[in-house]
């Protein structure tokens, strides 16, 4: 082996010192079918302009003018498919570990299927499978998981031996694999021809293609898209949509307004050969070996392979480049590990003759998903870009998702995974994108068990607290750019070994979380959850309280100083939001969302609220810190603190007013933990945070105080059964179909959002319910554990899947929260939901192919039943009752 490696790379290294070799020798098919031969003049108007003639732009078109919007125009400043389209491997993987992503590859994979039919174009499509390889037991476990949801997908997948993968793969190396992946219906297509294909047939509709045009920005009026101006000429639009790949980033700050769009490009390397002596059959299966960070498909009887190196090569980082991708410059020392690492998977290519390497730049988003949806900043600025090499793979399915996000107001699935307001403007630092793509590209072959976390762009959002809490042993997570601690480090643990703890089985932090939960439940524990999104609306009369009562479902028409949870709902009574909102005062509301709604919510809400100049909005999430102090003792620390009195007389449930706490004043104090646990959350001006924290602590040591993190409270609300926005809730979730009808106020004298809606449902029952699973024959310490997306069995069939678990240190057994539906066995069509369907089924979790026996609740436990404690105890370990927060 060492022979044909040496062999092979000087021959590689030759070629490299060639310039004959430098030359770039890829043919580009005619596209004259699809765009003009000689420039004509660009239309005055048009609904839609799509700028980028790549993958995406032309699926974009091709589902618009579906749709029945015929009224587009497609600008490419260069020929169509010229860019990374043109270079793209071609492989079509529905292999994804991210639900919506595999249901996208899923669509594409059917749709090019089709494509050549439709349009008379040749795309290249054959189905050859893919196998997926693991070299390690976590590497196929990993593999299993996502057999796991790609069988109750109704995509063929099974996982198989390594004698199976040389069957199906003679020439595959399979002495160090452990198992495989086998996925029968992924295939390889011509990139560049399914592009001019589903271009052909939107030009077919009326979409006119216009090359060798460049959008110089985007014109907006009042914060709405009103035109385009190009090297051409100007069109005006109600609809732009950015597909613009690598030159997305430089495009959207080029508008009159900035659109911030967070994709960098990374050069990517693929090796091209000459075919073999016995060339490989065209149907023969595509290899994915992650652990090699390679992958291998046919191409023209010979190969095609390419990988992602721990050390990529990010580029333009100082802004634009070329017109139309060349081939860039050969890297044959920087390919080497790839190499050897190709040759140890095929030894048998020792006599093989290389025709190039292909580097290509390709655009990565910073947490490797990629980005499609409307901008917060501009109406009808759509963007579908930052494919992190999946281009073709996702190009079907995201371009079908954003057509119906433009046609209809929101797509058929929850994309809020890949939804553009996921970042904010401090995501879009060129220093933290350049770093950070440098992160995630390797990342794509990486092991990525449960709750893995960035390294780089990190301590960019930090509370007052940060030192403070770092140097107790805090550990840290990073949610939308702000430091979160995800638990504490005891004096005296190994703190590398806990750093490096990354496993599918039980967590090295295990007793740590556990002892944090125990002093929630038996004394008092801090948690600082500075990072939830804070804003202020307020009006001169009652505009405030009139645009919330239409914004909200629950009646905000409390007496002030009351808390209420409500949702904000669309139209179609799904959650875009999960808030708490207190009544400040008769005409200010205090309005506490999740992390991650920064962006989101924001745009929300200024979309529709009216233009009024005596109501007002602020964001003020930077001006408070939080501080969540959970416990049965929480009550003796915050009026020894405050000399106030806090007994549920003078401070009930749900209640917010301002007090001093220690020499501080104008703290806001809520009578709520979002646990179920007794407690307060302390909004703290950031000037006094430290003082606070100091006199909370100091006071809290004659009660047991100590600081907890995100994981103790992620157990802590998951056996009570709450719902947290954005895993368990989202835009396709209606308060009716998890359990929150008490939120909401169908009665009250104002219409709302979703109003409608949810009076269907009530009439006529759910499809869904958001349904509580208590894990029975489950090892703890030597099981696998749940953590989110695991299919859910009922009665031997599939009905749902989870979205969050966590273990409960009280009941001593897993708990996973998530879905179930009701399908007709013969038919398929979807049933109502009923009380009785749920009580009334055997359940089982499917984690990694492996089942599990479940107890399905649509209630929490009741306090006497969850509650295992010693005789001597039970005066000391009472807990409040279910606090609906």
């Amino acid at each position: 082996a060492a022979r044909m490696f040496l062999r092979l790379l000087s021959d590689v290294r030759w070629r490299a010192a060639n310039p004959r070799w430098r030359r770039m020798t890829c043919s580009r098919r005619s596209t004259s079918s699809t765009a003009e031969p000689h420039p004509v003049s660009l239309p005055a108007q048009a609904q839609v302009v799509i700028c980028g003639g790549g993958i995406m732009g032309t699926s974009v078109a091709y589902h618009l003018s579906k749709l029945g919007w015929k009224d587009i125009v497609l600008l490419e400043q260069g020929r169509l498919a010229a860019g990374t389209t043109r270079f793209c491997a071609g492989i079509v993987s529905t292999a994804r570990p991210v639900a919506i992503e595999l249901k996208m590859a899923d669509y594409s994979n059917k749709l090019y299927q089709q494509l050549e039919q439709e349009t008379g174009i040749k795309t290249g499509y054959m189905k050859t499978g893919s196998i997926s390889l693991a070299q390690t037991q976590d590497r196929l476990i990993s593999l299993k998981r996502i057999a796991s949801s790609l069988n109750v997908m109704g995509i063929p997948c099974e996982i198989i031996t390594p004698k199976q993968v040389a069957q199906l793969h003679p020439l595959i190396n399979i002495h160090d694999l452990v198992g495989a992946m086998y996925v029968p219906g992924d295939a390889l297509v011509s990139s560049a021809d399914v592009s001019l294909a589903l271009a052909t047939a939107a030009s077919w509709n009326g979409v006119q293609i216009h090359e060798r045009t460049s959008v110089s920005h985007v014109l907006v009026q009042k914060g709405r898209v009103t035109g385009v101006e190009t090297d051409r000429g100007h069109i005006s639009c109600q609809y732009f949509v950015n597909c613009a790949g690598q030159w997305a980033y430089e495009l959207g700050l080029s508008g009159e307004e900035h659109v911030s769009i967070p994709v960098h490009a990374c050069e990517h390397f693929y090796l091209l050969t000459y075919p073999l002596k016995e060339p490989l059959a065209s149907s023969i299966p595509t290899i994915v070996d992650p652990d090699g960070r390679i992958y291998i498909r046919n191409w023209q009887g010979g190969i095609l392979s390419g990988g992602f190196e721990k050390n990529p090569k990010p580029l333009f980082t100082e802004g634009r480049n070329q017109l139309e991708i060349q081939n860039l410059q050969e890297d044959w020392d920087h390919f080497e590990p790839l190499l050897s690492a190709l040759l140890r998977r095929m030894p048998g290519l020792e006599a093989l003759q290389i025709m190039q390497l292909v580097n290509c730049p390709e655009t990565f988003t910073p947490d490797m998903r990629c980005i499609m949806g409307e901008s917060p900043t501009v109406r009808g600025y759509f963007v579908l870009t930052g494919m992190n090499s999946a281009g073709i793979s996702y190009g079907g399915g995201a371009g079908k998702l954003l057509a119906e996000w433009m046609v209809n107001g929101y797509p058929s699935e929850n994309v809020w995974p890949l939804d553009l307001k996921r970042f904010g403007t401090l995501q879009s630092s060129r220093t933290f994108l350049r770093h950070r793509v440098m992160e995630v590209m390797p990342l794509i072959c990486d092991l990525k068990v449960p709750r893995w976390d960035f390294q780089t762009g990190r301590q960019l959002r930090t509370s007052p607290l940060y030192d403070r809490l770092d140097a107790q042993g805090a550990r840290w997570m990073e949610k939308h750019g702000f430091e979160r601690v995800k638990y504490f480090v005891p004096p005296g643990k190994d703190l590398l070994d806990l750093d490096q703890s990354k496993t599918f089985y039980k967590p090295d932090w295990f007793d740590i979380v556990g002892s944090e939960v125990k002093c929630c439940k038996e004394a008092v524990c801090v948690i600082d959850m500075s990072s939830f999104t804070k804003f202020e609306i307020s009006s001169t009369g009652d505009q405030a309280l009139e645009s919330l009562q239409y914004l909200f479902s629950n009646d905000l028409d409390v007496p002030v100083g009351h808390v209420v949870h409500t949702g904000m709902l669309n139209e179609k009574g799904g959650y875009e939001n999960d808030c708490s909102i207190a009544r400040l005062n008769k005409r200010s509301f205090f309005m506490i969302s999740p992390t991650d709604q920064q962006v989101h919510c924001w745009s929300w809400l200024k979309n529709r609220l009216p233009s009024d100049s005596n109501l007002t909005m602020e964001d003020v999430t930077w001006k408070y810190t939080a501080l969540n102090l959970i416990g049965p003792r929480a009550v003796d620390v915050l009026s020894e603190l405050s000399y106030a009195p806090i007994t549920p007389e003078h401070f009930p449930s749900l209640f917010c007013k301002e007090m001093s706490v220690g020499y501080a004043n104008g703290i806001r104090v809520m009578s709520i933990t979002h646990t179920g646990e007794p407690g307060f959350m302390l909004y703290i001006p950031i000037e006094y945070a430290l003082h606070v924290y100091n006199e909370v602590m100091n006071m809290g040591q004659k009660y047991g105080i100590r600081n907890a993190g995100y994981y103790a409270l992620r157990s802590l609300r998951i056996e009570k059964f709450f719902a947290f926005w954005g895993q368990d809730l989202d835009a396709f979730t209606t308060p009716m179909e998890c359990g929150r009808e008490f939120q909401v106020k169908l009665e009250k004298e104002m219409e709302f959002i979703g109003q409608e809606a949810l009076l269907e449902q009530k009439q006529n029952g759910v499809y869904k319910r958001f349904t509580m699973f208590i894990l029975e024959d489950h090892d703890t310490d030597m099981d696998l554990w749940p953590w989110w997306g695991e299919p859910i069995f009922r009665n031997g069939r599939y009905v749902g899947k989870t979205t969050s678990s966590a273990y409960s240190y009280t009941l001593e057994r897993h708990v996973c929260l998530g879905f179930v539906q009701h399908f007709d066995e013969k038919t398929g069509e979807e049933l109502v939901v009923t009380t009785d369907f749920i009580n009334h089924g055997e359940y089982e979790i499917d984690i990694a192919g492996q089942r599990f026996q479940a107890k399905a609740k649509l209630y929490p436990f009741s306090s006497l039943f969850t509650h295992r404690r010693r005789k001597d105890e039970k005066d000391e370990m009472e807990l409040s009752g279910y606090q609906g927060e």
